[in-house]
């Protein structure tokens, strides 16, 4: 049978029920089928003016245990299948979750099933457009081409935008490859070779100079490369590498010509696309020597660790830690605090360089970076080495504040960009210290988290014989509605402040007030200084008591979209961000 039928034999051989509606001018054709076979002939029922195919199937939940379909999965994928196949619409109705809602015109609330369309006339151009949303674009045309090359149809779309990493996205028969295969290979040799020639040609590149590499002209790439073909060649079961010898010959046939013309045609966007490589290679060949200078193995093994690092005496790494300490005050109570057998210090002056805007070569030459670089024994880049490793958890420690923040964020993208195989394999974590310290009778309480504090003090006032704090507030506001309820009265304003509207609203501040108990101290922690080393101990690095946190990158993409919006050099994107976010934050310290 064709391959194109091979889905929905599949699709009936998993399934209790099926039923193909088959729509081919003028007739309207339907066969159902139950574990598998067909329950009777195919039968006319009716008239149609479409041609298309309907599928209604129930899953066998002998086969799929837990199968639930979820939305945002399909979403994701259809929305991908729209852009590859430019012009097609697909309409998604989720009858499962009906959205209910007043309708001002009916005057009544209504139930309905909203359904999510994807249109795209641009095809993988437009597609290109969506992955470079709110990126600093180098050029402004996109370069496209559709071309058939003996049996093999080929779809390329790029556009560069200021960016150290690029956006690869290749597909054989609208089947993600995510580990690539020919297709992509024929892209990336072409590419390589067309911008060299065309550099040397107009003079971007000079006679003594070296070619740009494959590595150069990638930076700050995003691609999109698509080839239809009739039976195609995938390396392994997954379908993740395309094996088609032909698959390459065809895209490098078609880039060759199309877009080297493309270049010829557009020169300002030649210009900013060269401009972009040829600064890469520059930077390229300046990190090459930064780090041969700084991470050159045999210098790595005999460079000394840095004289801050307080080191653990096991040099077994599978029962050590490290603990990246903001500040030297809360550096001293930690090394006096720790298990100096397993736990080493590295204290860190400051907020650490931005590397999500800053090149290797400058982020070498950072003092803190080049401290936890030695300290943690890997190397980076090219000479990482997982195996040399010298602590297996790696613990981000930073204030409870706006500045420990935005130091952890720091040191999360540094790791995210450049050791991406320590959260993979689960080595980074973030340390969770109290925020609050709650004293009574010579007990000492910890609180992690506001519910935690409540319930530390709920327990106590039930000692105490106080009433709770939630039903202090009921009272108060029951005894403020009953007031309320009529008569003349008026609140003024005596700060310029906006007075309140109600005497219940009024009386919400006072609701929300602490009710006090005798002997009872609560201090709120603001920085890791404020812990003596006994107290670090307890809450912090204890293994029995501390709270962790491990760092899990499980959607690297939407990870690596928000570091951009995040940490990039774009305002915009990022100031769309937090007008976005605002009202979800809470607990800000400033």
């Amino acid at each position: 049978m064709a391959g194109e039928f091979r889905p929905i034999l599949i699709v009936n051989a998993l399934s209790t029920w099926m039923r193909a509606e088959v729509h081919r001018k003028p007739d309207v054709f339907v066969q159902e089928y139950k574990i598998g076979k067909p329950t009777g002939a195919v039968k006319k029922v009716g008239k149609t003016n479409k041609t298309g195919t309907v599928i209604t199937f129930q899953f066998d939940q002998t086969i799929f245990k837990d199968a639930n379909y979820d939305l945002t999965t399909i979403l994701n994928h259809l929305r991908q299948q729209a852009y590859l196949t430019k012009g097609v619409k697909i309409t998604v109705v989720d009858e499962r979750t009906p959205i209910k809602y007043l309708s001002n015109r009916q005057n009544k609330e209504i139930t309905q099933n909203f359904p999510y369309t994807f249109y795209f006339e641009g095809g993988i151009v437009s597609y290109v457009d969506f992955l470079n949303h709110g990126q600093e674009l180098k050029h402004k045309n996109i370069f496209y081409v559709g071309k058939d090359h003996q049996g093999i149809f080929v779809e390329i779309s790029l556009q560069y935008i200021e960016e150290l990493t690029s956006r690869e996205l290749a597909f054989a028969n609208n089947i993600h490859t995510i580990e690539g295969g020919t297709h992509i290979t024929g892209f990336r040799s072409s590419l390589t070779r067309i911008l060299n020639d065309y550099a040397r040609k107009n003079g971007f590149l000079k006679e003594k100079e070296d070619n740009l590499s494959g590595e150069d002209v990638r930076e700050g790439l995003t691609v999109v490369v698509s080839v239809k073909l009739k039976e195609p060649q995938f390396e392994g079961q997954t379908k993740a590498k395309l094996g088609t010898p032909d698959a390459r010959t065809a895209v490098e046939t078609v880039m060759n010509v199309e877009f080297s013309d493309w270049l010829e045609r557009n020169p300002n966007d030649a210009r900013a696309v060269l401009d972009k490589v040829i600064l890469a290679s520059k930077a390229r060949l300046a990190a090459k020597a930064a780090r041969e200078t700084v991470l050159r193995k045999g210098a790595l093994d005999g460079m000394t660790l840095p004289g801050k690092l307080a080191d653990c005496s096991t040099r077994d790494a599978s029962e050590s830690e490290l603990f990246l300490v903001e500040g030297e005050s809360a550096g001293g109570s930690s090394k006096q605090g720790r298990d100096r057998r397993t736990q080493a210090i590295l204290p860190l002056k400051g907020k650490i360089l931005n590397v999500e805007k800053a090149r290797i070569d400058k982020m070498l030459a950072h003092q803190e970076i080049r401290a936890l670089i030695i300290a943690l024994g890997t190397a980076i880049s090219e000479e990482f080495d997982l195996t040399k490793l010298r602590y297996h958890k790696i613990v981000i420690m930073t204030d409870a504040d706006v500045d420990g923040a935005h130091i952890r964020t720091l040191l999360l993208t540094l790791f995210y960009r450049y050791f991406p195989q320590l959260i993979e394999k689960g080595h980074l974590y973030i340390a969770q210290p109290p925020l609050y310290k709650i004293q009574k009778s010579g007990k000492q309480f910890y609180a992690y988290n506001e519910s935690e504090k409540e319930k530390i003090l709920d327990g106590l006032r039930t000692d105490a014989g106080v009433a709770s704090k939630d039903k202090s507030k009921k009272e108060t506001k029951s005894k403020a509605r009953g007031k309320d309820s009529g008569g003349d009265w008026e609140v003024t304003s005596l700060d310029g402040q906006s007075p309140a509207e109600s005497l219940e609203e009024a009386t919400e501040e006072v609701a929300e007030g602490e009710v006090k108990i005798s002997g009872v101290s609560i201090q709120r922690y603001k920085g890791l200084g404020e812990m003596n080393p006994s107290q670090l101990w307890e809450t912090t690095l204890d293994p029995q008591k501390r709270l962790l946190l491990q760092v899990n990158v499980s959607d690297a993409q939407d990870a690596d979209k928000i570091f951009d919006v995040l940490m990039g050099s774009e305002v915009m994107p990022r100031r769309k961000f937090i007008q976005t976010h605002a009202k979800s934050v809470q607990n800000l310290d400033i």
